[in-house]
């Protein structure tokens, strides 16, 4: 039992710069608090002593403002920072060095009684604050849960799932880098991608592409119209040539037949 509780003091002085000493972890972490008392609730659980487990659960609810359900399954250094407001189910199982944030919910969505109605989250998962992880499915190993997401459906080990409903942001990544395998508080991870930010980016890049071609089309169909115009112009006027040539070639025409009758005239011929 000291053996665990000398490891969840130093998971806490590790993950939280806050803490600036042993003994104000023991005394001022309702975190710590709550996962001491729930070792006593959850062994009266399994010793089949339910009232007295739920009592003890209670307890630890009044004093610490986190309501873990004696019959859920922690495993070794677990932190819950600073804690008010975290509901653990039933049927919740959270693996080792697993950390949970203000607010969260590890909630179940089945009404059946003794079903796997709750999440299980694997070594290494970070759920951050206000996120609430619903249905009995399994959160894979060093995932993470962005703050107020509401997840439903399970995550890869090494994802990142944020939203509500929540997306998975990062695929899972065997060979994580250093910085991606580093703690990273509330669930943010550092230059992450959002695909759906990533594909909106792309559309709105591609709209403005197309508004520039659509302008360049115009802006050439334009010059073309006032080349039409042009020629269209120097074809009317090369009508009214031809009908003035007509014109000048039929006065001359009558002039000359008119002198040649007066010439017949004159001669008698």
């Amino acid at each position: 039992m000291f053996t665990r509780l000398r490891e969840d003091i130093a998971t806490i002085r590790q993950r939280d710069p806050a803490a600036r000493s042993a003994w104000e972890v023991l005394t001022c972490y309702p975190g710590f608090h709550a996962i001491v008392l729930h070792r006593f609730a959850h062994a009266c659980w399994l010793a089949r002593r339910r009232w007295l487990a739920r009592f003890i659960s209670q307890v630890a609810r009044f004093m610490t403002g986190i309501e873990i359900h004696p019959g859920a399954t922690i495993g070794r250094r677990v932190f819950i920072d600073h804690g008010m407001g975290v509901v653990v189910g039933e049927t919740a199982e959270v693996g080792d060095d697993c950390t949970i944030y203000q607010g969260v919910t590890l909630g179940g969505t089945l009404l059946t009684r003794g079903a796997k109605r709750h999440p299980t989250l694997e070594r290494g998962v970070i759920v951050g604050a206000g996120a609430k992880v619903l249905g009995g499915f399994t959160i894979g190993e060093n995932a993470k849960i962005g703050s107020n997401a509401v997840v439903v459906k399970p995550v890869p080990a090494g994802g990142t799932a944020v939203g509500n409903p929540a997306r998975v942001i990062s695929p899972a990544d065997p060979k994580r880098s250093p910085e991606h395998a580093a703690f990273c508080a509330y669930g943010i991870t550092p230059n992450a991608e959002d695909p759906v930010s990533l594909a909106l980016h792309g559309l709105i890049d591609h709209a403005a592409g197309e508004k520039q071609r659509v302008d360049e089309i115009v802006a050439a169909l334009e010059r073309l119209g006032a080349r039409l115009e042009a020629l269209h112009g120097l074809d009317a006027a090369a009508v009214d040539l031809q009908r003035l040539s007509a014109a000048i070639q039929g006065v001359a025409t009558t002039h000359a037949e008119a002198v040649e009758r007066e010439h017949r005239a004159l001669t008698g011929e």
